[in-house]
């Protein structure tokens, strides 16, 4: 490989600053939110925007380890080159599962205004949701919750171990090669394993859909899944653009921009899909249990929220990257990649608060406030994972093909 390729982060100044700031502007919304709205109507305001960005900045952060070990299985090279963007981002998942953790046990035994089914009294007096205590229970929601983010953290870690340690013991051989990439597959199987059976299922269930104890769809895991994955390609595509204007990643180029771009299209597409199909079955069937969620969303303060992120998610993406040059282009692929964050940061926030508040739309510059905190967490954390690790993995059996990949 040649000399001239930077291997080694070095972490520029604004780059910390950048990533200060944003932590600050958090802290100061937090306080600042906590006196606003820590003790009107129970606190709800300030915790349910807690809740909405801790889980959504969790999930987009771990969907990074998702698309290494959906590549991984499907023996994939081209992300090679810049594979160790969304290792990096996928390092924020254990402190980002930390605050979620917190957050949620204050929500299921403290603030009991959000999820009403950890209400002893209100479960007793209501058929449905005694019929759902056994899934809807403080102790079942704490042992999973503990489950997934501990599982999401550990299998990550392994996942980035093996990746590190091919750096200064690569494979001496073809044989060792191969050996190294069954390791691969196999830890890459239990990630994916445990990722079906809580960001496609019980996750979401338990963190948001229990807000709205009485209603549920069958679709919501997949939603919110399409939802974060699409956010977790924009923000990995960000961070290689980033990398790129300092020089970095050499050997990325707009072949795999054009991959990442695909990705987005795909599936906000897919998204897009899952949004529909949900909407209209229940749309369809009628039942009034069912369609009270989206009448508090397609009608009423919620509808501008409702339609500006359909167009966000769905129609900029298609309007925009339909063509394949805008997909091969920094400045676009940039501007569609912060549109995509902010976009389905909008499909959280009315996932959770039509819910609480159906009669009026609360949002303001706190919710932003935090939503930076957050992002500067994660710019942090990323941050120190790129200076302690090299941006390529130079020894990984897999460069070769991904430096030579075309679309």
């Amino acid at each position: 490989m040649a000399s001239s390729i930077k291997y080694q982060f070095e972490l520029p100044g604004r780059y910390r600053s950048a990533s200060l700031l944003l932590m600050l502007i958090g802290a100061v919304s937090l306080i600042v939110g906590f006196f606003l709205y820590g003790t009107v109507d129970h606190g709800t305001r300030f915790w349910a925007t807690l809740l909405q960005n801790s889980i959504y900045f969790l999930m987009i952060c771990n969907s990074s380890m998702f698309f290494i070990c959906a590549t991984t299985l499907a023996f994939g090279g081209w992300q090679t080159t810049f594979r160790r963007v969304p290792e990096a981002i996928s390092t924020a998942v254990p402190y980002l599962g930390g605050i979620a953790f917190i957050i949620l046990m204050v929500l299921v035994f403290g603030h009991k205004h959000i999820y009403h089914w950890t209400d002893t009294a209100a479960v007793n007096a209501d058929e449905v949701l005694k019929g759902k205590s056994s899934f809807l229970s403080p102790t079942f929601f704490t042992i999973w919750t503990i489950l997934i983010i501990g599982l999401w953290s550990i299998l990550g870690y392994k996942m980035r171990r093996l990746s590190y340690d091919l750096d200064n013991d690569p494979t001496p051989s073809v044989a060792e090669s191969r050996r190294y990439i069954f390791t691969n597959t196999v830890w890459a199987s239990l990630f994916m394993v445990w990722f079906v059976l809580t960001v496609m299922s019980t996750a979401p269930w338990l963190w948001l859909m229990s807000i709205d104890a009485h209603w549920y769809s069958t679709m919501y895991s997949w939603y919110t899944f399409a939802s974060t994955f699409v956010a977790g390609l924009a923000l990995t595509t960000l961070f290689v653009v980033y990398l790129k204007n300092k020089g970095y990643l050499e050997l990325t180029n707009e072949e795999h921009l054009h991959d990442l771009g695909k990705f987005m299209f795909a599936f906000s597409i897919f998204w897009t899909y899952l949004w529909f199909s949900q909407f209209m079955l229940i749309w369809y069937a009628n039942i009034p249990e069912e369609t009270n969620y989206f009448q508090q969303r397609f009608h009423g303060a919620y509808a501008p929220v409702f339609w500006l992120n359909l167009i966000i998610n769905f129609l900029a993406p298609l309007l925009i990257f339909m063509r394949r040059s805008t997909k091969r282009n920094y400045t676009v692929v940039t501007f569609m990649a912060a549109l995509l964050l902010f976009g389905h940061w909008l499909d959280f926030y009315q996932m959770v608060f039509p819910s609480l508040y159906p009669d009026k739309v609360r949002m303001n510059l706190f919710d932003f406030g935090v939503a930076l905190g957050f992002l500067g967490i994660i710019m942090f954390i990323a941050g120190r994972a790129f200076v302690a690790h090299p941006l390529i993995p130079k020894n990984h059996p897999f460069l070769k093909e991904s430096v030579i990949h075309h679309t």
